[in-house]
């Protein structure tokens, strides 16, 4: 039985749901959450903000144990001050004052770990670009975590006791199963990128790695997205937005690298122009073969470009993107150093000159298909 010291009631924290066994529920994990600490306060935001059946999740994720300063974490880490403070900024850790007592076991262990790395050699810049690369990648999971389990563990009827109790217990057993998850798919992807990597003789006596390196870089994307936008629901384009991505994780194969994919459009990259084109193309044709697939068109261009945390950037970057946007429905359209490249295999027919906005000069553009379309 609770001992329950807030009235909710008079609290006005039943007020609106008026189906008695929903009720009931809601009183209940209002007892539950008070007894494990939660607030007034927090309960009474947690209600306004119709996010109750997610507070017992936020217990079960939510560190025990004792709590620090960040001066404390710096004299035993030896990590100074600025450079800690820049590090929580750089995975997106809320401000806290110096000697502020809120800083946890798991705020810790990342500064230890920041400092064994640091002295294994390390530098500062690069811990801190490698810490706004992963914790941007982790929201990422995370968005699409909760996504997912909020879809898969929503029952008709469910009460918010139910499915917040339902929510938490999944994440308990769940929980201790993602970090070797994910350090499993980060090997995998390092050896991905390491087999693509190239040492050569100059970077050995340099001791740096080249900066600008040549690439080429295709971007396909959904034709008429915005509109189609206005014109099927939500849940729909969210779908289609997914079959999108499922069909361009599928046509990437070593060496050709997916490096994002942006809502409508997707980035490809590879150290040689062939690989690019085919993925590029084949995805084209394969949108243009029946009803139900969204339409889709691309653009590639080859050249000079520069990877910095994942990304790519440089003339081919820009250059392909504007190609992509200038490409007519269900077609895809090249630079010259790309058609130059790869004279077999495909139909070719000159577009023109023509300027790009942030590109420069003009550029001779060049259409593509498939032979048995030419």
């Amino acid at each position: 039985m609770w001992r329950v010291a807030i009235d909710f009631e008079a609290e006005g924290m039943l007020d609106g749901v008026e189906d008695e066994r929903s009720r009931q529920a809601r009183l209940e994990l209002l007892c539950g959450l008070e007894e494990q600490g939660f607030s007034l306060d927090e309960l009474r935001r947690a209600t306004a903000e119709r996010r109750l059946a997610l507070l017992p999740v936020e217990r079960v994720l939510e560190t025990e144990g004792p709590r620090y300063t960040q001066r404390e974490i710096c004299a035993e880490t030896g990590l100074d001050f600025d450079f800690l403070a820049e590090a929580r900024r750089a995975i997106g850790a809320p401000a806290v004052e110096p000697d502020e007592r809120m800083l946890t076991e798991v705020d810790f262990n990342l500064a230890r770990q920041a400092a064994v790395l640091l002295q294994s050699g390390l530098s500062r810049e690069g811990f801190l670009e490698l810490s706004r690369v992963m914790s941007q990648a982790m929201a990422k999971v995370a968005a699409s975590f909760t996504s997912v389990l909020g879809q898969e563990l929503l029952r008709p009827g469910d009460t918010e006791r139910d499915l917040g109790l339902r929510y938490a217990e999944t994440l308990r057993n769940l929980g201790p199963l993602a970090a070797p998850a994910l350090g499993d798919m980060l090997n995998l992807r390092l050896r991905e990128v390491i087999r693509s990597a190239v040492v050569g003789e100059a970077e050995l006596r340099s001791g740096h790695l080249p900066g600008a390196q040549p690439v080429t870089v295709g971007f396909v994307d959904i034709v008429g997205f915005t509109q189609l936008g206005e014109e099927i629901p939500p849940e729909d384009l969210g779908e289609l937005v997914r079959g999108f991505e499922l069909s361009v994780e599928r046509a990437t194969q070593p060496p050709l690298r997916l490096v994002k994919t942006i809502g409508d459009a997707a980035m490809l990259v590879a150290p040689s122009p062939k690989p690019v084109v085919d993925a590029v193309v084949g995805l084209v044709e394969r949108s243009r073969e029946g009803e139900g697939r969204p339409l889709l068109r691309g653009g590639v261009a080859s050249g000079a470009a520069l990877q910095r945390a994942g990304d790519w950037y440089g003339r081919p970057v820009n250059l392909a993107s504007r190609l992509t946007s200038f490409a007519r429905r269900g077609s895809v359209v090249a630079s010259k150093d790309v058609h130059d490249a790869v004279p077999d295999g495909y139909a070719w027919s000159f577009a023109g000159n023509r300027r790009f906005k942030g590109v420069g000069d003009e550029v001779p553009v060049y259409r593509v298909r498939p032979p048995e379309a030419g």
